[in-house]
């Protein structure tokens, strides 16, 4: 029985994401070879071609005001989103669009063009990880995930960062034809059904910036120098000559974290570093400051979900060439 046609509409404008488009789009096209039925529609605010990312330009279906109602809107991101605001006939089009389509769903950046619609208002959402922040002072009033892949409200999708859309379109797919044909897309195009862990395994532990109290430097410094040293609370706080109450204190005002937490945190980002370099999961635990590779392995499932050896094999190579990592075999 031949399955009924599920029609997509795609919200395009200069400087787009070509993955964001190019993904998911795949993941919709290869579904259709094991009995989707997809039809995707590129539209733009005024029916005119768009410049991508990459500088290939982006041919387009129609425009907004001609675009029928579509079960499911995919709105895309772009790099200068989370910089400017979204022009206001590119917030109006997502709005009008959303208000007539089944589902809505935002790739990556996209969930700011969603935000300036009033679309992401009282909702949960996500985007890139270095945006989430700013996400959330964009839209006060929703609930940004800053560690999801993707989040579901209702009838609304938001996704992380960039390659995140495959694994959005993927979820979509099985949520239309069930898991089956989703697992025989993720099979053809040899990606996960679904990836262990959230975007944290991607970003930047402590990505924010550098601490403004002097004291808060001194420590941050003495850490970094030798993170194999005595760091309890007791010994960072005679070290910078205030008391462990007060050391807290300063910690949880400015960086929002305990003392022990942030110790935890630059050891956790030079063990991933001595990781990343081709060290084994022991010397990293060692150089790093942890005391043994189990202490290294909770820190790695407290904040990625997976295992040192894992995230090594996932994240240090292609395995295009490579060889193993210095002292395991």
């Amino acid at each position: 029985m031949k399955r009924s046609e599920h029609s997509i509409g795609v919200l395009v404008f200069d400087g787009m994401k070509m993955l964001d488009l190019s993904g998911p789009a795949e993941v919709f096209s290869e579904a259709n070879r094991f009995g989707g039925h997809y039809r995707l529609t590129i539209v733009s605010v005024d029916g005119g071609p768009v410049s991508s990312s990459i500088g290939v330009q982006v041919p387009v279906d129609t425009d907004v005001s001609a675009a029928p109602a579509f079960d499911t809107l995919l709105v895309v991101g772009g790099d200068r989103l989370p910089q400017g605001h979204v022009a206001p006939d590119l917030a109006a089009a997502a709005r009008n669009l959303a208000s007539q389509a089944g589902r809505v769903a935002s790739i990556c950046t996209g969930a700011f063009i969603l935000g300036a619609a009033g679309l992401l208002d009282d909702k949960r959402a996500t985007t890139h990880w270095q945006h989430t922040e700013l996400l959330a002072r964009r839209c006060p009033t929703a609930r940004v995930e800053p560690d999801a892949l993707f989040v579901r409200d209702g009838c609304l999708y938001t996704s992380a960062g960039v390659t995140a859309g495959i694994d959005l379109a993927l979820a979509l797919v099985e949520q239309d034809y069930g898991a089956d044909l989703a697992r025989s897309v993720a099979r053809s195009l040899v990606v996960y059904m679904q990836r262990a862990g959230g975007q944290s395994q991607f970003s930047a532990s402590l990505q924010g910036p550098a601490p403004q109290t002097p004291v808060l430097r001194q420590v941050q410094d003495a850490v970094q120098a030798d993170p194999t040293a005595d760091h309890t609370l007791e010994a960072l706080a005679a070290r910078v000559r205030v008391s462990p109450r007060h050391l807290t204190r300063m910690f949880r005002t400015e960086l929002d974290t305990t003392p022990m937490r942030y110790v935890e945190l630059i050891r956790f980002d030079m063990a991933k570093a001595l990781l990343d370099s081709g060290h084994n999961a022991t010397e990293a635990a060692a150089r790093s400051g942890f005391p043994s590779y189990e202490s290294l392995r909770r820190a790695f499932a407290r904040h990625l979900g997976i295992s040192p050896t894992k995230y090594q094999r996932r994240f240090t190579t292609t395995g295009a060439g490579s060889r193993a990592p210095r002292g395991s075999r």
